[in-house]
């Protein structure tokens, strides 16, 4: 019996053979996102249309633009009956348009330099990968940006700081007593430092002084970022105490805290900014001089806590009875709780909703243009389209406003989709 021996035997694999070209790539994805069915189809091809058509008409507007110029009768003598933007008008106005029309031009770096350190005082807050050393700059930036913005002496940003400094070290002593008598400790020892303090700036209203720049005199898109930051950070946590208070087996702290949220949730914001314009400081001693901005802050703040407060509360009522068990079980009082079980995975899952209200206030902010604030569209709407120079320029304004918000909202969606992403640790 004869045996056939194999004249050649392979010692390795085949190469891999290129996948089709329907396989990979972009004409995978388009295969399987765009064309997958005759619907898919069909609005694939009227999307395409349909983004073609505005490209079409806008393109000539935006390429023909004009940027040079005095008013805008020198754009259309330089477009000639052509189709083109008036963007002259940003370029010779772009100051109002940023600090507002009385802000001092000599001071513009104030405010610039405000908010260089505002990136570097929220960056410790925002991503856990930088310094925590920075946190103690982070404290004391809203001070330090008070004094760069507003100007006069340094030690009334120092004193105030001092009493908020107090409150919280008394606060922390007596938590064990209770969060209510620690919060109310700490209040009259701020109180009583401020007062104290007081004193102190009148004797050296002299040492490290800048330029006084009255609220009257800031406008522009500054007063929406100033507006829409300080309101932000005040109303998350009294949003949070808010929703806590909802929760509270204290009859009159949660009914006092039913009440606010209700009332504040069924008034529209345009209702609250003429309380502060007009009402609100009959609610102060008299001969007292509440500044505008501050009152406008106080209604907004307390219009957002509201709805915080509501998405806080979600987040409460998502988590599971064992957590609060598990507090329990390690002998933590209430406020130790909170702060170290409950509240970390309320806020975690509260994330949508708290970023959903933070956008929305910040765009609000224009609403002050109503009670003759002039921020970013207060500007657009009063000195600059009524001077004669500009009169009938407002597609470039309006765009040049809703590209400044979008810029800034859009990166607050994307960070809040980030961190979303870095806190889902469910099935890691």
């Amino acid at each position: 019996m004869t045996h056939k021996t194999a004249s050649f035997v392979r010692n390795e694999l085949i190469p891999e053979s290129p996948p089709p070209v329907s396989e990979t790539g972009a004409v995978k994805w388009m295969r399987e996102n765009l064309f997958s069915s005759p619907l898919n189809i069909i609005m694939t091809i009227a999307s395409l249309w349909a983004v073609y058509t505005l490209f079409n008409s806008v393109a000539p507007w935006f390429l023909n633009g004009v940027w040079s110029g005095n008013s805008v009768r020198d754009c259309y003598e330089i477009l000639d009956g052509a189709t083109g933007a008036c963007f002259a008008v940003l370029k010779e106005r772009w100051p109002q348009l940023i600090y507002g029309f009385k802000y001092p031009p000599s001071e513009f770096w104030r405010p610039n330099f405000a908010a260089v350190l505002l990136c570097v005082a929220i960056a410790p807050v925002l991503f856990s990968t930088v310094s925590k050393k920075l946190f103690l700059f982070t404290v004391v930036y809203p001070f330090l940006a008070f004094w760069l913005i507003w100007g006069g002496t340094i030690l009334g940003p120092i004193v105030a700081f001092a009493g908020c400094a107090v409150a919280v070290l008394a606060s922390r002593r007596l938590e064990s007593y209770g969060f209510a008598l620690a919060a109310l400790c700490g209040f009259v020892c701020a109180l009583v430092c401020w007062i104290f303090g007081g004193y102190l700036v009148d004797i050296g209203k002299d040492f490290l002084v800048l330029p006084s720049v009255p609220s009257r005199d800031m406008g522009g898109f500054m007063l929406n970022l100033i507006l829409g930051t300080v309101c932000v950070s005040l109303s998350i946590p009294l949003g949070i105490m808010l929703a806590l208070g909802r929760q509270s087996d204290m009859p009159i702290i949660k009914w006092i805290c039913v009440c606010f949220i209700e009332f504040i949730r069924g008034v529209p914001l345009i209702t609250l900014l003429f309380v502060a314009n007009v009402v609100l400081a009959y609610f102060f001693p008299p001969d007292t001089n509440i500044d505008l901005i501050l009152r406008v802050i106080i209604m907004i703040t307390l219009f957002s806590a509201a709805y915080i407060a509501e998405v806080i509360r979600g987040g409460l009522a998502a988590l599971p009875s064992g957590q609060f068990e598990a507090a329990n079980s390690l002998g933590l009082n209430y406020a130790q709780a909170m702060r170290l079980i409950i509240l970390p995975q309320a806020l975690k899952v509260s994330i949508p909703g708290i970023v959903n209200v933070a956008v929305g206030l910040f765009k609000d902010t224009t609403l002050v243009s109503i009670i003759s604030m002039f921020d970013l569209v207060g500007m657009i709407r009063g000195p600059i389209l009524s001077s004669t120079a500009w009169n009938g320029v407002y597609w470039e304004l309006f765009a040049f406003a809703a590209l400044l918000f979008f810029v800034v909202c859009y990166g607050i969606s994307q960070y809040s989709q980030w961190l979303e992403r870095q806190l889902e640790t469910d099935h890691r």
